[in-house]
């Protein structure tokens, strides 16, 4: 080899270390503000116009290259366990939306409860999610299980409503929370139809539990937090980055606030063989 080429692979090697570090800062930075679990295709089309603006070369497979290398790949999760007390005397609502699919917003929300740890014990967030543009439109978090729980996270939801005249439907698990009279002729009284699931099916309510699993994993709510305090704080902090910031694959990429304001695209479910909610005149 000669002088000059050796020379010029030294610079080559060095301008490829320096453009890792770079990368791997502008991952982390990122990753900092919208969440420790996003993966590399999501990074590489957040991140792609800041890698053009340093000057750095790099496509997506060499980008993860880059994360094994760094040991940055997001693992994998385990599968965890959903209870949900369904024995109660309170009337149970139909399912109105088994195998079909919302085409617009504030159609069709979905509503959970999970589950938050704290040094004095547990703490409980209710939600209440857009099921087409996967916005949280209410959330409540609270050290007691009560309906009332449930009942604030809905009246953030209608409040933040942006289609007031449009129909809309709740759809959630039978727990008693949902199924109390109170919870329920609030909803009634603001126009919402209430359904429910019939029977468990991970599918029937996968967009909601999917949600509660990625603000615990993603942006802290599954670790201890030392009191509800914080834990609002930190839940408030949570979902306006995932609203704001986080994008999602069944939303081509892009935002939920976005997308609620701009409903062009065609909704991804969960659950193969659906049927369109209009088509269905629900």
């Amino acid at each position: 080899m000669s002088k000059q080429a050796f020379y010029k692979r030294c610079k080559s090697q060095e301008k490829k270390q320096l453009n890792d570090e770079k990368i791997i800062i502008m991952i982390q930075d990122y990753r900092k503000v919208v969440g420790q679990r996003t993966g590399g295709i999501k990074l590489y089309a957040e991140l792609k116009q800041g890698f053009i603006n340093q000057d750095i070369k790099i496509g997506r497979d060499k980008l993860y290259d880059i994360l094994r290398l760094h040991n940055l790949l997001v693992p994998k999760l385990k599968n965890y366990v959903t209870t949900t007390n369904s024995n109660h005397l309170f009337r149970k609502y139909k399912n109105l939306i088994k195998d079909q699919v919302p085409n617009r917003p504030e159609q069709l929300w979905v509503s959970d409860i999970t589950y938050i740890k704290t040094d004095k014990g547990h703490n409980y967030l209710a939600i209440v999610t857009d099921a087409y543009s996967k916005q949280i439109m209410g959330y409540k978090l609270d050290n007691n299980m009560k309906t009332s729980l449930c009942t604030e996270a809905l009246s953030m939801a209608i409040k933040n409503r942006k289609y007031p005249n449009e129909k809309l439907i709740h759809h959630s698990d039978s727990r008693f929370q949902y199924c109390n009279p109170k919870y329920t002729e609030f909803a009634e009284s603001n126009g919402i139809m209430m359904s429910m699931t019939e029977q468990y099916d991970p599918y029937e309510n996968a967009i909601a539990e999917r949600i509660n699993r990625t603000l615990k994993y993603e942006y802290g709510l599954r670790n201890c937090i030392k009191n509800t305090d914080i834990a609002q704080q930190i839940t408030k902090q949570a979902v306006s980055i995932y609203n704001n910031l986080r994008t999602h694959f069944s939303l081509g990429l892009r935002k939920p606030a976005e997308v609620h304001l701009n409903p062009n695209i065609k909704y991804k479910s969960y659950r193969r063989n659906n049927v369109n909610l209009t088509e269905l005149k629900i």
